[in-house]
């Protein structure tokens, strides 16, 4: 907890520790060619930083926000496809483990019940 704390102020100053390094490379190489390598690494580091503050999962995957069923009649489920089944009072629901393999978690009300289902 105390690196995840501290990680933004580590994550800048690394930052700016690269770029002084780059501007004093820069300097000292006097051939354009060899400038090159300073850049290439200014540009992986300052990528490594940024890929290190963002949650890039969030891109992956999107909750569902608002599910929406249908009857088991209309259903386009065939006999053979799992699902994940929650049975409150009189109330029924069947989730589709292709759809919870991507969404990962859903928010539903089963039988007056709040639940999260997820896979």
């Amino acid at each position: 907890m105390v690196v995840r704390q501290y990680a933004p102020i580590a994550t800048i100053l690394s930052g700016a520790l690269a770029l002084l390094l780059a501007i004093a490379l820069w300097t000292r190489v006097s051939r354009w060619w060899w400038r090159i390598p300073v850049v290439l690494g200014l540009i992986v580091a300052g990528f490594g930083a940024t890929m290190s503050r963002i949650n890039y999962f969030e891109w992956m995957f999107h909750h569902l926000t608002t599910p929406g069923f249908e009857s088991a009649s209309a259903s386009k489920l065939s006999g053979s496809e799992m699902i994940m089944a929650v049975h409150f009072g009189d109330d029924s629901r069947a989730y589709p483990i292709v759809e919870m393999a991507y969404h990962h978690i859903v928010n539903d009300v089963v039988g007056g019940v709040p639940i999260a289902v997820t896979y």
